[in-house]
C-alpha cells in the first residue's frame, strides 16, 4: 500500500534549527533533548566538547529535509523508519569493526529485520508510548481503555503526539491492529477515521517531551498520548502524573538509534565517535535515569557498586540477568517501567498485550491511497 498527502500536515512542524554550535566537525540530526552531554560524556572528554545539534519534530520532517539538500553526518530515527531511510540511498552502512560495543548489545534489539541485512541501524534507546494523566483529576477506570481520547468529558484537555507515527500506533491499536505490516486497506482506513474522530477532542499536539511535561503540570492537558520519560520528569517535579502501559488495548514499544549519513561533511572518525559515546557504560546511567531504555544492557555490571548490589537486592533482581540489570540503576520511578519495557521486548508471551513500532509517516487528516 501506498499513501499519499493531499494536504499539509495538520500538526506545526518543528524548524529545524541547530543548537549553539560546539564541535563543528560532526553535525547530529535529532529529537530535542538528546543534545545532553550526558549521553555522549566519553565524546566530549575525548574532543573537549559536544557535537553541533540539529532537531527535527518527527522522522518524516527529518526525511524529507535530507532528501531537499540538507546535510548533517548521523541521524537519530526508529526502527520503523530503517527500510524507507535505507530504500533511498541517503543512509550508508555501518563498520562494526569500528563499534566495539556491538557485540555487547542486546541481541533482540539488533537482531531486528531492518536494514536489508547490512548494518545501517546502531539501537541506542528504547521505551513505550502510553497514557499519560492526572490522576488527581482522571480516575484510573478512565484510562483502563484507549477510548479516553474519546471521551467528551476531557475535551480540549486531550494531545497527541506531533507526530503521526506515535499517533498511528495508537490508532491502530485503538481499532484492533496489533501488526500494521500487514494491515489491510480497510484497517489502515479505520484507524485513520479513529484519528479524525478524536481531533476535535484534542486541545493541541506537542511536540516534544518538554512541553508536554509543561502541558501536564499546567492543568491544561489531562490525558495524553505520551513517550515513557514524560514520567519520571513528572515524578522528579513533584507533579501528579499516572502511566497506564496496561489498557485494555495495549500500549506501544518503540526502538531508536543512529544511522550514518551518505552526504555528512564532517569528519567520519567522528561519527563513530559520537556512536560509540553513546554506547559506553558512562552513557548507560544518564540515558536510564532520562527514563530511556539502553542497548546495552551489558555494559551494566561495569557501573554497579557495592550499593547497587545490595539494592538489586532488596529489590530481588539479579545482577547477572541484563534484563534485571536495567533496573538497578535506574531511578526508582522509571525502574519497573523499564524492566517490563525489557523483558516484552526480549521475550514476549502469546498473553502480551500488543505491542509494535512505529509506522511508515501518513498525514492522518488528509490522504488518498495511490
Amino acid at each position: 500500500m501506498k499513501f499519499t498527502a493531499l494536504l499539509g500536515a495538520v500538526s506545526v512542524t518543528a524548524l529545524t534549527t541547530a543548537a549553539a554550535a560546539q564541535d563543528a566537525d560532526l553535525l547530529v540530526f535529532d529529537y530535542s533533548g538528546f543534545e545532553d552531554p550526558a549521553f555522549h560524556q566519553d565524546y566530549v572528554e575525548k574532543h573537549g566538547d559536544g557535537p553541533t545539534f540539529a532537531f527535527f519534530g518527527d522522522e518524516d520532517e527529518a526525511f524529507q529535509k535530507i532528501r531537499a539538500g540538507f546535510e548533517a553526518d548521523v541521524a537519530h530515527i526508529c526502527a520503523g523508519s530503517v527500510t524507507k531511510w535505507t530504500e533511498s540511498g541517503i543512509i550508508e552502512p555501518w563498520d562494526t569493526a569500528q563499534i566495539p560495543a556491538y557485540g555487547d548489545l542486546d541481541s533482540n534489539l539488533t537482531g531486528e529485520d531492518i536494514g536489508g541485512g547490512a548494518t545501517y541501524f546502531i539501537p541506542t534507546d528504547f521505551g513505550s508510548t502510553a497514557i499519560a494523566f492526572n490522576p488527581d483529576e482522571v480516575p484510573a477506570a478512565d484510562v483502563a481503555t484507549l477510548d479516553v481520547f474519546k471521551n467528551p468529558a476531557y475535551a480540549g484537555r486531550l494531545t497527541l503526539p506531533d507526530n503521526v507515527d506515535d499517533a498511528y500506533a495508537l490508532a491502530y491499536l485503538a481499532t484492533g491492529v496489533d501488526n500494521w505490516t500487514n494491515a489491510t486497506d480497510e484497517q489502515f482506513e479505520a484507524a485513520s477515521n479513529w484519528l479524525r474522530e478524536v481531533h476535535p477532542n484534542l486541545r493541541t499536539y506537542w511536540t516534544d517531551p518538554a512541553e508536554l511535561a509543561q502541558l501536564l503540570s499546567s492543568g491544561e492537558i489531562l490525558v495524553s498520548w505520551a513517550w515513557n520519560e514524560t514520567y519520571p520528569t513528572m515524578v522528579d517535579e513533584g507533579r501528579p502524573i499516572g502511566f497506564q502501559r496496561e489498557a485494555a488495548e495495549g500500549s506501544s514499544l518503540w526502538l531508536c538509534g543512529y544511522v550514518n549519513l551518505v552526504d555528512g561533511q564532517g569528519v567520519e572518525d567522528k561519527a563513530y565517535d559520537y556512536i560509540n559515546a553513546m554506547l559506553a557504560d558512562s552513557s548507560v546511567v544518564p540515558l536510564l535515569e532520562a527514563g530511556y531504555g539502553s542497548s546495552n544492557a551489558a555494559s551494566l555490571p561495569g557501573v554497579l557498586n557495592e550499593e547497587d548490589r545490595f539494592t538489586s537486592r532488596k529489590m530481588g533482581l539479579d545482577p547477572s540477568r541484563p534484563g534485571e540489570l536495567i533496573c538497578i540503576k535506574a531511578t526508582q520511578v522509571t525502574c519497573t517501567m523499564l524492566l517490563a519495557n525489557y523483558r516484552r521486548t526480549r521475550c514476549p508471551q502469546p498473553q502480551t498485550k500488543p505491542t509494535f513500532a512505529p509506522p511508515l509517516k501518513r498525514n492522518f487528516l488528509n490522504f488518498t491511497k495511490s
